[in-house]
Order: C-alpha cells, then sequence, then structure tokens
C-alpha cells in the first residue's frame, strides 16, 4: 500500500464486516484493540453479531456504527471526505469478494470497497474462502468447509486489485494491519523540541 500524507485531523479506521462466520470473532477482537475505528456492518453481518453474542461487548469509546439501512449507503460517502485512512473488510464472505471482484458496489460492504478505491483509501480484505479445505468456528463449534474453485478464484483476483492487501490467515490479517500502523506512523510529523 502506498502511504499519502495525512490531514491535520486524522483520518480513522473503516472496518467493514460481512455475514461469513470465519473469524467473526477474532475480526470483533481486533476492531476492540483499535483505536479511531468505525463499523460499517452488513445486514448478515447484523444477523451473525447476534448469533455469535458478539452484540453485547462494547467497542472503543468514539466507534460509529453505519448499518445496511439505505439503498444509496450516504454513510459511504464519509471516504470522498477523508475520514478513513484505511479499509478493513473482514471477515469477508465468498459472496462480497465475489461482488468485489466483479465490481457490483450493491450492498453497504461492497460499496465501501468500491468507493475506497475510488478514493484512493488502501484495503485490507480477510477473505474466508482462501484455501480448498478449511475449517471453521459456527455458534455451535467447528465445522468442515471446503470452498468451491470459483470463491478461490476470486480471492485470487482480488489480490491483483490496487491498493489492496488480501489476508487468507488471522495471522495474515493481523500483520497487514500492523503494517499499515507502522506506515500511518510513519506520517505522523515528530513534534519540534
Amino acid at each position: 500500500m502506498t502511504a499519502k500524507a495525512l490531514p491535520a485531523k486524522a483520518p480513522r479506521w473503516a472496518w467493514a464486516l460481512t455475514g461469513s462466520g470465519h473469524y467473526f470473532t477474532e475480526s470483533i477482537e481486533i476492531i476492540r484493540e483499535l483505536q479511531d475505528v468505525d463499523l460499517f456492518i452488513s445486514d448478515a453481518a447484523d444477523e451473525v453479531l447476534r448469533m455469535y453474542k458478539q452484540d453485547k461487548e462494547p467497542l472503543p469509546a468514539q466507534t460509529q456504527v453505519f448499518r445496511d439501512n439505505s439503498a444509496s449507503s450516504a454513510s459511504i460517502g464519509r471516504f470522498y471526505h477523508g475520514e478513513y485512512h484505511t479499509l478493513v473488510v473482514s471477515p469477508a464472505s465468498s459472496n462480497t469478494v465475489a461482488k468485489a471482484v466483479a465490481g457490483i458496489s450493491d450492498t453497504l460492504v461492497t460499496n465501501c470497497f468500491a468507493q475506497a478505491g475510488k478514493c484512493r483509501v488502501p484495503a485490507i480484505v480477510f477473505a474466508c474462502d482462501s484455501m480448498p479445505e478449511m475449517v471453521t468456528m459456527a455458534p455451535e463449534g467447528p465445522v468442515p468447509v471446503y470452498p468451491r474453485r470459483i470463491d478461490l478464484e476470486n480471492t485470487a483476483r482480488l489480490k491483483a486489485f490496487e491498493a489492496t492487501v488480501v489476508a487468507e490467515t488471522l495471522g495474515e490479517l493481523r500483520a497487514a494491519i500492523a503494517r499499515r500502523r507502522a506506515e500511518l506512523a510513519a506520517l505522523v510529523p515528530v513534534p519540534a523540541l
């Protein structure tokens, strides 16, 4: 990701949640570790928040939450005003990845991804369907998952998008966020002594 100078008022993290349960609770844990983060929650993610009982735990105090409740996704206009330095889509369902690859932006999350790209806001996408065989955590416990060839192909295609880092594991997601934090820290001017 290419870093650009930050305006006087530092922009925030934009984090978009989809309806995938794959590492959903771990994504919420990372959100709770970040400062200055806004959440964009799809209708499906809203359901998953309740299924995984993640809707009761507090988020960082200044977190704004935007839900998929308007056809025009008016809240994504914040990308045009420089309010975000990075978009994280985690977890990203195969549906979201397929739409992003095809350029479809008909949900709050896919609209966030499209507008981030148009505004040159770097994106980190944790694509859930990235390996031929996986074990994922459902509300009732671990279950095996076998992503389809098209899901794996779409994840590979997304890697070619400009200013987009695709993480395939939780470790890669954490590493991508750490790299972005380091890039952002390098942009903060050091006060004169």
